[in-house]
């Protein structure tokens, strides 16, 4: 049976049958504007009920999902189970390309604006064609609108208009101005403000010999802008208007002519400088280095700056704010030409006897820049590669903001439309939002639009927010603004195989990475592995970081969530394998420099977990094993995985060990009765499993749960055989923890000098482990000893306080107890 399809250009078809229930269609519209995107529960509620969603919503909606789920599966009992999948914070439909209009529209169109910057403009012309058949009337005309539909419709529809333009203008090249009049006018009376396609029809006129009608044309296209916005025509316009006027022959022949309008409304071709951003923020260093080298070009202009960087990086704002600080600089003027959307320059007089600069926006190829290099202008380019082959060009890289720049991007945050907004902002929750959003500019200012726009939000609500990963960068889209989209941008232009070698890159910890875990990850060769980087960085989809790699935050998240849609199972798993694997190995060695540190472990282990690796689960988080960790939380979850793993896999030891380890957890947060049915279980298993370290170790931890209530002869009866199981030379780290905790009954029971000695046992076998924080804790202890303070305590019979470090950096105070020894230092947690 044939997949379901689905069309949203227009009414709402499926297939297999359209839901008949309003809110059924709406919820099946709203996920098919998101296609193969997480859309949460509450964009999916707002949409539902934009005024006052009722209390039941969220189990509404889920009756809905139900529903919908079940008539997927009518229409294909062999796939249609899977379309619709549950996916935090919401729901995800999965669609292929070919099986939604909408896509399929977005990619001819693609093709063909690729084809017109090729200058292959038959092809251009027959995507444009295709794309457009696809459209039936406006996006989901027969459903009733909410907010995310909204933005949806006002994007497609901006996108079609963008494909007639560009269907239209690649036909004037082709020569079939006279087929086109009809059309131009018809076109020109519905978008009675778009210059463009009042541009086109006077062009079309033109070449038909009908110069009188193409000004006419000019003149009610002015009276129009001059009456209803109080404007005149651009300057694209006017020009043509004197190009008709002067009877330009160039102009009359079809074909790649230099004098062809470049483009519609403030995009393509020559145009006045933008305004400069008045929120423009940071970049001090890269603005002082842009200007100093404008500044100094030469007096004969000529000379090439391109300001690059990964999409959101504010390359544009930049070469903006630049270009007006240099502006005196340049007594020819200062312009602008965009070409982001593939649009070619027009024809500029040279201008040797008067320098100007010419700021270049969305450079693509060095063809595009090419041309204006024999008119003697200073050029300043945008662009997220650096154009090979221009000669004498100097580049400045731009990267995402940097956290000394915190106090500059507050500000953003303090008025950014709202002039309430500053009340809001709680004192480090800046940096917080700025490092969920990597101190990527675009998304530092989608995240402060969103705090403008709610009024009722705080930063940290807003930091919240942002804190799950899976719908961060849905999160990340307001207004026009959408983060996702812009670094699409980067992954859609690479080839197919460096797209799947990004993805797979997501499946590394965050932070820096050598080349040979790349390799480990992509199954290439250390070499292979280093030229795939070199080409992901060059198309800005990796940084270099010092003497090994990184992938920025918000494209890390960009590879993960492209993976889960665009990879296999089965390769997903092969390469999890092998990283999870890689890692576990390292992790084994302590003081091998490539390990991650404890939250990269953790996420790795979480990484085996989803894939079903359930060894791999155990062995990374036993790696776990000695490193500080500051979220106990996530600390907590990761070995309640890890022992579920253990419990899939049937392994016991493996069970003592992460029941051992979240009994340790429990105690630490003052949970001892629940450490201590916990180290009871970890007792059990290590006795089935015939693990005398783990039975040893959990005696131990009891051990240490009936010296904190101070039944330290209790505690000296657990230690005896705790010792004798763990007694074999293999077990050092078992053996140095009894011996802590033995020491420790030594301080109570017999004084310092029996402890002295339990404590020396402590400093020898972390030297065996080659351990220096349990070295540190063992020779503090022993100064502690040394000092006296912990006779002066005995002596006293513990009265006031007393302070004892039990474990490396964790200290607890009793009052009235046994204990004596140096206060905690600041930042060592108390218990």
């Amino acid at each position: 049976m044939a997949p379901v399809r689905f069309g949203i250009l227009g009414p709402l078809e499926v297939s297999g049958g359209v839901p008949q229930a309003a809110k059924l269609r709406a919820v099946l519209g709203t996920l098919l504007v998101r296609a193969n995107e997480v859309v949460s529960v509450d964009s999916l509620v707002d949409e539902l009920w934009p005024d006052a969603p009722p209390r039941t919503a969220t189990t509404t909606l889920q009756v809905y999902v139900s529903h919908l789920r079940k008539s997927l599966r009518d229409a294909d009992p062999q796939n249609g189970g899977e379309v619709l999948v549950t996916r935090r914070p919401g729901y995800l439909l999965r669609v292929a390309p070919e099986d939604l209009d909408s896509t399929a529209f977005e990619e001819l169109s693609r093709l063909g604006h690729q084809a017109s910057s090729e200058a292959d403009f038959a092809t251009a012309a027959e995507h444009q064609r295709r794309a457009l058949a696809l459209w039936r009337g406006p996006l989901l005309s027969d459903i009733a609108h909410g907010p995310l539909m909204d933005g949806a419709a006002v994007r497609l529809a901006e996108t079609r208009t963008t494909a007639l333009d560009e269907r239209v203008r690649a036909e004037l090249r082709l020569g079939m101005h006279r087929e086109l009049v009809a059309e131009l006018h018809e076109l020109a009376a519905e978008y009675p403000l778009r210059e463009e396609f009042h541009t086109h029809l006077m062009v079309a006129l033109y070449r038909c010999g009908r110069q009188a009608e193409a000004l006419r044309v000019f003149a009610l296209l002015r009276q129009t802008l001059v009456e209803e916005l109080g404007i005149e025509p651009g300057p694209r316009s006017r020009r043509l208007q004197r190009l008709i006027l002067e009877g330009d022959h160039e102009l009359a022949r079809p074909g790649p002519a230099e004098h062809l309008p470049a483009g519609g409304g403030a995009r393509h071709g020559e145009d006045a400088l933008p305004a400069a951003d008045p929120w423009f923020t940071g970049r001090a260093d890269e603005l002082a280095l842009l200007e100093r080298l404008l500044r100094c070009a030469p007096e004969t202009g000529g000379d090439l700056v391109a300001v690059t960087g990964m999409p959101g990086t504010g390359k544009t704002a930049l070469a903006v704010e630049a270009a007006h600080r240099v502006a005196d600089a340049f007594p020819g003027g200062v312009r602008f030409l965009d070409l982001a959307d593939g649009g070619r320059p027009p024809g500029l007089a040279a201008g040797r006897d008067r320098r100007a600069l010419l700021v270049v926006d969305g450079v693509t190829s060095e063809a595009q820049i090419r041309p204006l290099l024999p008119l003697g202008h200073v050029v300043l380019l945008t662009a997220c590669r650096v154009p090979a082959g221009l000669p004498g060009l100097r580049t400045v890289l731009l990267g995402p903001w940097r956290p000394e720049e915190s106090h500059r991007i507050a500000r953003l945050f303090e008025g950014y439309g709202d002039d309430r907004a500053g009340d809001r902002v709680e004192p480090g929750t800046v940096t917080a939002v700025a490092e969920l959003c990597g101190w990527l500019p675009l998304a530092v200012r989608a995240a402060a639009a969103q705090l403008a726009a709610r009024p009722h939000w705080t930063a940290a609500t807003l930091a919240a927010r942002l804190g799950a990963e899976d719908g961060r960068l849905d999160a990340l889209r307001t207004g026009d603004v959408d983060v996702r989209a812009r670094l699409m941008t980067a992954y859609e232009a690479c080839a197919a195989g460096l797209r799947r070698e990004f993805r797979l890159l997501s499946l590394l910890p965050p932070g820096r990475f050598g080349a040979q875990q790349a390799a480990v990850a992509l199954d290439l060769t250390g070499a292979g592995a280093l030229s795939a980087l070199e080409a992901l960085a060059d198309a800005r989809l990796v940084e270099a970081d010092h003497d090994g790699w990184r992938l920025p935050e918000l494209l890390r998240l960009l590879a993960a969530e492209r993976l889960a849609l665009d990879e296999a199972p089965e390769a997903v798993r092969a390469a999890a394998h092998r990283v999870c694997h890689a890692y576990a190995q390292d992790a084994a060695e302590p003081r091998r420099a490539s390990e991650p540190d404890a939250p990269g472990l953790a996420r790795l282990a979480r990484t085996a977990y989803d894939t079903g690796l359930w060894e791999l689960t155990v062995r990374l988080t036993d790696g776990l094993a000695g490193r500080v960790q500051e979220d106990a939380e996530a600390e907590e979850a990761c070995y309640a995985l890890a022992l579920d793993a253990a419990r899939r896999s049937v392994d016991r030891s493996a069970q003592a060990r992460m029941l051992r380890a979240l009994a340790d957890l429990a105690s630490r947060y003052r949970r001892s009765e629940h450490a201590r049915v916990l180290l009871g279980q970890a007792l059990e298993a290590a006795g089935e499993a015939g693990d005398q370290q783990e039975a040893g170790r959990a005696l131990v931890g009891l051990a240490e749960l009936l010296l904190d209530g101070g039944a330290a002869g209790a505690a000296a009866e657990l230690l005896e055989p705790a010792l004798a199981a763990l007694s074999a030379p293999g077990h050092p780290r078992g053996r140095y923890e009894a011996s802590r905790a033995r020491a420790l009954v030594a301080l109570a029971q017999e004084g310092p000098a029996a402890a002295r000695v339990w404590f020396g046992e402590c400093l020898r076998l972390a030297g065996t482990l080659g351990d220096p924080r349990l070295q540190m804790y063992a020779r503090r202890s022993l100064r502690a000893l040394d000092t006296g303070a912990a006779a002066s305590a005995a002596e006293r019979g513990g009265a006031g306080f007393g302070a004892v470090e039990i474990r490396p950096g964790l200290w607890r105070i009793h009052r009235g107890g046994p204990f004596a020894g140096p206060p905690p230092t600041h930042g060592e947690p108390c218990r």
